[in-house]
């Protein structure tokens, strides 16, 4: 929560989230099961830090902000960072923004989880997957005109709603979905792509907190043109730097419209790197390649919306039709929640957090 902002339209769908997420846990510990080793989530609490006295302002604000909106946080000087996060180096000018109860998990392990449990459910006739058995089209009733069935390769699928939530292919999918039809809705949803670097058994940098630089808030820190004709290929890079739960040290995170391509790009590892090493002194010692053979590159495609909102809603017209896309970086925390409220959406009943800045209508053309 601690790079959050409590005036944005987002907010009270991530706090949601993260109560969510924090029942989901201590469920799995009542169960008996250890929530690290089935979710790899943890308490480590997290640090927006700043450099300069600008950011250091800025962190104050941010501090404020999320104490009045009911998180519990605090300022750090230069020498009360160094006591808590002895690797980052912030100057003398520069400070953080400490949230105590932000916790992490791992993607992986987080949706292996589920869907165990999800398949638990299928003797009951209550789940079902199809994985590997593309989407075709759909089915529209013959008396009500609402879509009732989703066309697959090899099934025709019934159900009370469909939920497009296809990431950044949601586009695509809802065009083709519609081909032939009256209906046209764009739904804007852009891929981002990003890249994240992992060290394996990295020794020479300890962390005992997420950490993240101001500049992840807005995007706009370290921006390196590519050298490309398309302006929009520019790379914004911000330095993001936890533990996973195997011990691994990530380091991120990259920023960049280059459509679906997820090829790895060497010169944009180098400036993560980089960029890393302006806050912890320990890694401008080593080269990058010394640890070839313990790194690993993840490139991923953000869903972005233009407006910074994801759409969580039916489509306008159709009451049993649903998106769920365009969360971007925010996905994974916001996920629950926005389960959550297309359920309740679904079942009629009252949503937990108000819907509303999250429609289609009026963002989808």
């Amino acid at each position: 929560m601690v790079h959050k902002n409590p005036a944005s339209e987002t907010w009270e769908l991530t706090k949601r989230s993260h109560q969510l997420w924090k029942m989901l846990a201590e469920t799995i510990r009542d169960q008996g099961m250890d929530p690290l080793q089935v979710l790899g989530w943890k308490k480590t609490g997290s640090l927006l830090v700043g450099r300069t006295p600008e950011d250091s302002v800025m962190l104050r604000k941010r501090v404020s902000q999320l104490s009045e909106a009911g998180v519990r946080a605090e300022y750090l000087s230069t020498d009360e960072l160094h006591s808590k996060e002895p690797a980052i180096y912030v100057g003398t000018d520069g400070g953080a923004a400490f949230a105590p109860d932000d916790c992490q998990l791992d993607a992986y392990q987080a949706v292996s989880y589920i869907e165990k449990v999800n398949r638990s459910f299928a003797p009951e006739g209550r789940y079902a997957e199809f994985y590997h058995e593309p989407v075709t089209g759909l089915v529209r009733s013959t008396s009500s005109g609402e879509f009732e069935a989703v066309q697959t390769s090899n099934n025709t699928l019934y159900g009370k709603a469909i939920v497009v939530a296809a990431g950044c292919w949601s586009r695509s999918l809802m065009h083709d979905l519609f081909k032939g039809s009256h209906i046209q809705l764009d739904a804007l949803v852009m891929p981002r792509k990003g890249h994240l670097l992992v060290f394996e058994n990295f020794n020479p940098l300890q962390l005992n907190h997420g950490s993240m630089e101001v500049g992840y808030v807005d995007y706009q820190n370290a921006t390196f043109p590519l050298g490309l004709d398309d302006q929009s290929q520019t790379l914004s890079v911000s330095m993001t730097a936890t533990i996973d739960m195997m011990g691994n040290l990530v380091l991120g995170s990259s920023r960049q419209f280059a459509g679906f391509s997820t090829e790895v790009n060497d010169s944009i590892v180098l400036h993560i790197w980089k960029r890393a090493g302006e806050f912890f002194p320990k890694l401008k010692e080593p080269s990058l390649t010394d640890f070839i053979k313990n790194r690993k590159v993840r490139v991923g495609l953000r869903p972005y919306m233009p407006d910074g909102k994801p759409v969580i809603g039916n489509v306008p017209g159709l009451s049993n039709l649903f998106l769920a896309t365009g969360h971007e970086g925010g996905g994974l925390s916001m996920a629950l929640g926005t389960a959550e409220m297309v359920v309740d959406m679904v079942l009629g009943n009252t949503t937990h957090v108000d819907s509303s800045p999250f429609a289609a209508e009026g963002r989808c053309c």
